[in-house]
Formats: C-alpha cells, structure tokens, sequence
C-alpha cells in the first residue's frame, strides 16, 4: 500500500511540473504576440475648415391655410383625397343650401319692393314740386316728399347689402380650396353638421410643400458672436446652411436663411431664425424635425481624425495614440464637429505629432508594447 501510495504522487508530481512548465510556454508565447502584435496608426489631418453649431429645427409651410364651414348646415359631399394635390378654387364640400337659398330669394324680393318704393317716392316729389310752385302745397310738404325719397333710397342701399350678404352665405356653401397645395384628410364625414356662421369651422388645412422654411432657435450669445464674426444674415455663408435628419434622405438639403427675430425671448434666452428650404421631389412635409448645422466661424488649423477611432467611456471621449516608446497611451480627448462625414475635429487633447490607433481598438489595452504601422 505504502508503494502504492508513493507511485501516484510521484506521478501527480510529475504531471503538476508538465503542467507548470506548458503554463509558462503559454504566457512567453502571449508575451512574445502581443510584442509582436501590429496595430494600425495614423497621423491627424491639419485642414481649414468652417466650425459648426448643431440646433434642432421643424420644418413647416409658409404657405398654410385652413378650410373652413362659414355657415351652418349638413354636409352633403367631399370633392377631394385626403394626402392628394388640390388646386385653387378647386370644389372641397357641399354645404346643404336650401336655407340660404330662401335668404336669398327674401332679399331679391326685399330689393324690387325698396325699389318700387323709391320709383313712387320720386314720382311723388316731381308732383309736390310741381304743386308748391302753384303753391297748391305747403313747403312742409314738400320738405316731406323730399324725406320719403331718401328714405326710399337708403332703403334700397340697406336691401342691396342685404341681398350681397345673402348671396355670398350662399356661395359658401360650396366650400372651394383657397390655395394649391397638399389637402388634408376632412375632419367632418359627409352627414356631419356644422354651424359656421357664429365661427368659422375648420374643414381640412391645404399645405403647399413647394414653399417650405425651417424655424429654429439660437441662443443670445450664439447670435452676438455671428455679428461679431460674419455680420449675421448679410454673410454668404448664412446662404447655405447644412441640414440633416434623423434618416438620410436621397437629396441633400440646405437653407437660406432669411429672418431673425427682432427681440430675444427673455423666458428663455434665445433667438428664433427661419431658413428657406427648397423641397426636392416633395420629399419633406411639414412638421418634419431636423438638424441645423449653423456656421459661426473658421478655424485655418483644424485637427481631424477619423470619427471611428473614437472611443466613448465615462469621461467622454478617447483615442488611444501610441507614443515614443511604442507603448499604447489613453488619451482622453474633447471634439467638435462631424466634417465630410468620416473626420471629427478635436478640439483638445490631441497635437499633430500623435499616433493614433484607427481601428481594432478592443485588441489593444492602456501600457501594451506593440507595433504601429503608419496608413493614411
């Protein structure tokens, strides 16, 4: 038993030793690759590039208007589809008309008889005046016949205005587009009863996506610094602001901007600008949120990296660089803008001299040796 014993822990020995001695040829072996490891450096680009500032925007339609029910009756049918282009003038609804047709008839009848009234009322007078030169009348007569004249007169005037109003409660009825544009759905199904005439009811809102802005808003210091730097709205760069949204579009858009507000919202600090915007193949609607890139100055000497070799962490951003010494280094850096899509301007941290690692950055760790090799 005694021997036995011996054996198996001269055997478990010897396999513990195998096993120590296979350890170290890993972690030499792990040493020696990651000595070896190549990872993949960049020099910043140094260019003069114009510095932006980033504000959320609504797109909106400066060319808007409601459709509106101005008198009271039934529904009595839609001429249009909600989504779908109408024109000016073009039939919206049918507004049921028997009432103010009646209105209408009532004044013409109201007109003839103030008419008729008024062609006896000067009848009448050409006999007084005729009479009191015969002096077969008193003055006051006379002064009378005059009075039922006028009265007559302004009976008519007062029945003319009366019949305008009439007819023109009829005409709304027929409830017509008030400009070209893209129509709403209609808020009120055929069979529906509005009542207008006390206020207007609004119907559907006809938009014209051919006359769309962007409206925005900047802060008090943000606009003295673009009157410092550029003159505000008179630069030609205000001519050409970029804007993107949350998806890409197939076209790229740019405003012109135009209005600046002529006070600051003291509630809030800021500025409210517009921008004209030209709506390709009527790809935006209004209500459509965007970003501004708002240009407020130039910087000849910019430094540039690649957006993708930034790391994010709970200090912001990073990049690792490799330094003299070809060890990896943290560097904890602060940025600006997106420039043409795939560069980021830093704005701190980072000199001309630095290499930086491009890609692969999981594969390195702060302090490793490697061996950087230099891309564009």
């Amino acid at each position: 038993m005694k021997r036995r014993v011996y054996r198996i822990g001269y055997l478990t020995a010897a396999v513990l030793a195998i096993t120590a001695v296979s350890g170290c040829n890993k972690s030499k072996e792990a040493d020696n690759s990651g000595k070896e490891k190549t990872v993949e450096v960049s020099l910043p680009v140094v260019d003069s590039v114009v510095l932006y500032k980033t504000y959320p925007g609504t797109v909106y339609s400066t060319d808007a208007a409601d459709v509106v029910a101005r008198v009271n009756g039934e529904i009595l049918s839609t001429h249009f589809t909600g989504g779908k282009p109408v024109k000016k003038g073009q039939l919206l609804f049918v507004i049921e008309s028997s009432k103010y047709r009646d209105l209408v008839q009532q004044a013409e009848a109201n007109l003839a008889a103030a008419k008729s009234k008024y062609e006896y009322a000067t009848k009448q007078l050409e006999a007084y005046e005729k009479a009191y030169k015969s002096a077969a009348v008193s003055q006051m007569d006379l002064i009378q016949a005059r009075s039922d004249k006028e009265q007559a007169l302004s009976t008519i005037r007062s029945a003319e205005a009366s019949l305008k109003t009439a007819r023109q409660n009829l005409s709304y009825c027929n409830v017509i587009a008030p400009i070209s544009g893209t129509i709403m759905g209609a808020s009120y199904d055929v069979g529906s009863y509005v009542g207008g005439e006390g206020s207007p009811v609004v119907l559907s809102t006809i938009f014209d996506e051919n006359a769309l802005a962007v409206k925005f808003h900047i802060e008090d210091g943000q606009y003295q610094q673009m009157v410092r730097n550029n003159g505000a709205l008179s630069n030609p760069i205000y001519r050409h602001v970029p804007l993107t949204f949350t998806n890409s579009l197939p076209h790229d858009y740019f405003i012109d901007l135009y209005y600046e507000s002529p006070q600051v919202d003291v509630s809030t600090g800021t500025l409210l600008m517009k921008g004209k915007v030209k709506n390709v193949n009527e790809e935006l609607k209004d209500g459509m949120y965007c970003t501004v890139h708002l240009p407020y100055g130039n910087d000849s000497k910019a430094i540039l990296i690649r957006d993708s070799s930034i790391g994010t962490d709970q200090l912001g951003k990073y990049v690792y660089v490799v330094n003299d010494s070809n060890k990896v280094v943290y560097r904890h850096i602060e940025v600006g803008e997106l420039y043409k899509d795939t560069l980021r301007i830093v704005t701190k941290g980072l000199n001309v001299k630095d290499r930086y690692v491009t890609k692969a950055m999981l594969n390195v760790r702060n302090g490793e040796s490697v061996t950087p090799k230099l891309v564009k």
